[in-house]
C-alpha cells in the first residue's frame, strides 16, 4: 500500500458542504451541529435532500438519486472546501455505483469527513479518487454535539492537522499484541468493510495496512463471524498492525475481548484495543491512507505527514 493524496486544510471562512448519503436527519441535532461548524468560523450549507426521508423505505435519507446527487454536487462545487456527512445509519451501498467518479476526480481534492456506513465511501475515496480521508464524527451525530473531545479533535484535525501527527488512544487503550508496525492507513466500521468485499470500489486487502476497525451493536459471535470471514478471504493476509476502536452496544468487553485474541492473536503483528474512534464517546479523527507508525505498547499512531496540506 502507498499514501494518498492528501487535501489542503481548511482556512476560517471556508465553505463546507452537509451531505446525508445514508440514514435520516434530526432536525435539531443538524442545526447543533451546524452551529458548532460556524462557530468555527466555517461557512456551513446543507446539502437541499439532507432533510428527506424517503416515503416507503424509512431508514434512508431520501431517494437514491438524491442522495448521490447532494454528495456528488457537493464535491464539483469549486466553492466548497470539505464534504461533511451528518449521520451514517445505511445507504451509501445503496449509492456508490450512482456517483461520477471521473467528475469527481476531475474536482480535485479536498476534504472528506464522515464514519459508519460511509466507510463504503471513504474505500471508494480511496480506491477511485487516491484521496486522504477523515474517519470522523458526523456533523449531526449526538457526540459531536455533545463532546468537546471529539469536535476538538476533528477542528484540530482539520485546520492545525500539524497539532494531531501524534494520535494517542483514549486512557483505558493498550497493547492486545505488543509491537510496533508501519503501513498505510485504511478500514473503518467492521460489517461495512466485511459487506464491501467483492465490489469495484473495496481495496483487494490490507496487505501492507494499518487496520483501524470498529463497530456498533454487534455481538460477540457476530465480530467473530466478520472477522473470521476477513481471514477466510485472506484480506487480512499481510496486514502490517490492527488498531481497534469503539464497539458501543456489542456486549460487555470482557466478552469481545477474546474474539479479538482468538481471531487476530494469530496474525504475528500489533494490536491496539480501545483506542477510542468510531461509535465510542468522544471519538478521535482518524485520517485514512496516510502513512503512520503504530505503537501497541504506547498506544499511539503517529503519522509520517499531517493528515491534511
Amino acid at each position: 500500500m502507498t499514501a494518498l493524496v492528501r487535501p489542503f486544510r481548511l482556512a476560517p471562512g471556508a465553505r463546507v458542504a452537509v451531505v446525508a448519503p445514508s440514514g435520516p436527519v434530526a432536525e435539531e441535532r443538524l442545526e447543533a451541529g451546524l452551529d458548532i461548524l460556524r462557530g468555527w468560523d466555517l461557512d456551513p450549507v446543507v446539502a437541499p435532500h439532507v432533510r428527506d426521508r424517503h416515503g416507503e423505505l424509512g431508514y434512508l435519507a431520501g431517494a437514491d438519486a438524491d442522495r448521490a446527487a447532494d454528495l456528488q454536487n457537493a464535491w464539483c462545487d469549486p466553492s466548497v472546501s470539505a464534504v461533511l456527512c451528518a449521520r451514517g445509519g445505511y445507504g451509501v451501498q445503496r449509492i456508490v455505483d450512482l456517483l461520477d467518479w471521473e467528475a469527481m476526480r476531475a474536482a480535485g481534492p479536498k476534504v472528506f469527513v464522515g464514519f459508519s456506513d460511509p466507510t463504503v465511501l471513504h474505500q471508494a475515496f480511496a480506491a477511485r479518487l487516491g484521496l486522504v480521508t477523515l474517519y470522523g464524527p458526523a456533523a449531526a451525530g449526538a457526540d459531536f454535539i455533545k463532546n468537546a473531545r471529539a469536535q476538538e479533535h476533528l477542528r484540530a484535525t482539520l485546520f492545525d492537522p500539524e497539532s494531531v501527527r501524534s494520535i494517542r488512544a483514549v486512557p483505558t487503550g493498550g497493547a492486545l499484541v505488543p509491537g510496533r508496525a508501519r503501513g498505510v492507513t485504511l478500514g473503518g466500521c467492521l460489517s461495512l468493510l466485511t459487506s464491501d468485499l467483492g465490489t469495484p470500489h473495496a481495496p483487494a486487502g490490507a496487505r501492507g495496512g494499518l487496520l483501524m476497525i470498529e463497530d456498533v451493536g454487534e455481538l460477540a459471535y457476530r465480530v467473530d463471524r466478520m472477522l473470521t470471514q476477513l481471514l477466510r478471504s485472506g484480506w487480512l493476509d499481510g496486514v502490517a498492525g490492527i488498531a481497534l476502536g469503539s464497539w458501543v452496544g456489542c456486549g460487555p468487553y470482557e466478552r469481545l475481548r477474546p474474539v479479538f485474541v482468538d481471531r487476530l492473536g494469530g496474525l504475528g503483528v500489533p494490536v491496539v484495543e480501545e483506542f477510542g474512534f468510531g461509535h465510542g464517546e468522544g471519538a478521535l479523527t482518524i485520517p485514512l491512507g496516510v502513512a503512520a507508525e503504530l505503537d501497541a505498547d504506547a498506544g499511539t499512531l503517529t503519522l509520517d505527514e499531517p493528515a491534511l496540506r
